[in-house]
């Protein structure tokens, strides 16, 4: 079983990263792609090896404590390694943390692939139990790149990335022009900036 795997990033989708390390390329599905950069050096990512019939995958994250709570995540029955990772792609462990810990079921109701079933068990299976997870909020101050216009990549990219993560096209379209009002920001702050509007 895999703990980390550190090279290059050669590829950043919207649903996946490829770090290539000895002369191997390794397909991860992730939360936040974008929060990795193509050509970005000896990064280590996190990983999770998932084995079944039909696949092995490989899933990846930012950092270790990433990692922690997507292992009690998919150990919640109805919640999948895809799941999961939309429920980690926020960003923001301490709100999820509190909501578990305070039985919050509306705000886990947000996440795709969550009902209020599942949320329930998610909240009987961990209140309590994240205490060793470091809560700090991940996602890093807005850096602002100028002249970019509503119809950037980036913005397209972060769009992308929403609908990988399980979220319907109704529910993009929501958000849209609310992203498209902030100007000059890189896919990741765009894909934070949508998952924070849906979660409101």
């Amino acid at each position: 079983m895999f703990e980390f795997i550190q090279g290059t990033i050669v590829d950043v989708a919207p649903d996946h990263i490829v770090v290539q390390t000895g002369g191997v390329g390794y397909f991860i599905y992730t939360a936040d792609p974008y929060r990795f950069k193509v050509g970005d050096e000896h990064v280590r990512v996190y990983v999770y090896q998932s084995v079944s019939e039909n696949a092995l995958l490989l899933f990846g994250f930012f950092d270790a404590k990433d990692k922690q709570l997507f292992l009690k995540l998919i150990a919640v029955s109805g919640i999948g390694p895809k799941s999961a990772l939309a429920i980690l792609a926020g960003n923001d462990r301490s709100g999820l943390i509190a909501a578990v810990n305070e039985g919050n079921v509306k705000f886990l109701t947000k996440f795709p692939g969550v009902g209020k079933k599942t949320a329930q068990q998610i909240i009987l299976d961990l209140q309590g139990k994240l205490g060793d997870i470091d809560g700090d909020l991940l996602d890093s101050p807005v850096k602002p790149e100028p002249n970019l216009s509503d119809d950037s990549p980036e913005l397209r990219d972060a769009l992308l990335a929403l609908s990988a993560l399980g979220y319907s096209e109704k529910q993009i379209s929501a958000i849209k022009d609310g992203m498209s009002e902030k100007s000059g920001l890189s896919t990741d702050e765009y894909l934070s900036l949508g998952l924070k509007l849906l979660m409101k």
